[in-house]
């Protein structure tokens, strides 16, 4: 398969993975990424790494799907047959609680859905995802000692043992409290807050400041 740089990235525009809203994240990603046309400038023909042809995008993970819908779309627009998907990265169906400011559950593409369900969110032809043993066992060929893994974003499985549902429905709690607060700009939309099992209070505070 040949490979080729289809997009061209603005090295001016922030991360889309940390914008605070999803709108924000959509109008980031167009003004980030655009398709690249080649030239063969002595017939003077222009035409795009994408036109007619059946491709292949490569990302290093699909977290909400956000850049990788919009990709897709714009791969599309510029002239591909088919537009298959490959993320580097094994599917992201729950959110990292150790120090990494993650989407909750169900702002994961991956959250609850297949593969075949998740091609049809991101609008491609088809997705495929690396495989969580084969990349275990790929890091174990550059340090076999090591034996436990924190791939919890990937299997759900918590290495602490101590993330439960109340902490989940504290988090989703916290992340909405904040897009409250973010519109309560002038005072016109009230504030609220809900509260989970306050054990995991503790749970939550711990992880996210590392200790």
């Amino acid at each position: 398969i040949p490979y080729r740089e289809g997009f061209v990235k603005n090295r001016y525009i922030a991360r889309t993975f940390i914008m605070p809203g999803q709108v924000a994240r959509k109008k980031t990603v167009r003004m980030k990424l655009n398709a690249i046309k080649s030239s063969l400038t002595y017939i003077y023909i222009y035409f795009s790494e994408f036109e007619g042809k059946v491709v292949l995008l490569v990302d290093d993970s699909i977290v909400r799907g956000t850049t990788g819908r919009q990709i897709v779309q714009i791969a599309r627009e510029s002239g591909a047959k088919a537009v298959y998907f490959a993320s580097a990265a094994p599917c992201i169906r729950h959110p990292n609680v150790y120090g990494i400011d993650m989407p909750t559950r169900e702002e994961l593409i991956a959250h609850n859905r297949t593969e075949v369900q998740i091609a049809e969110e991101l609008t491609a032809d088809w997705v495929i995802f690396q495989d969580l043993n084969d990349l275990k066992a790929s890091c174990n060929q550059e340090n076999p000692t090591i034996a436990e893994w924190d791939a919890s974003c990937f299997d759900g499985h918590y290495v602490t043992g101590d993330i439960n549902e109340a902490y989940f429905k504290r988090l989703h709690d916290e992340r909405n409290d904040a897009r409250m607060e973010l519109k309560n700009v002038g005072g016109t939309v009230p504030l609220y807050r809900t509260f989970s099992d306050p054990a995991s209070d503790d749970v939550i505070d711990i992880h996210n400041n590392s200790q």
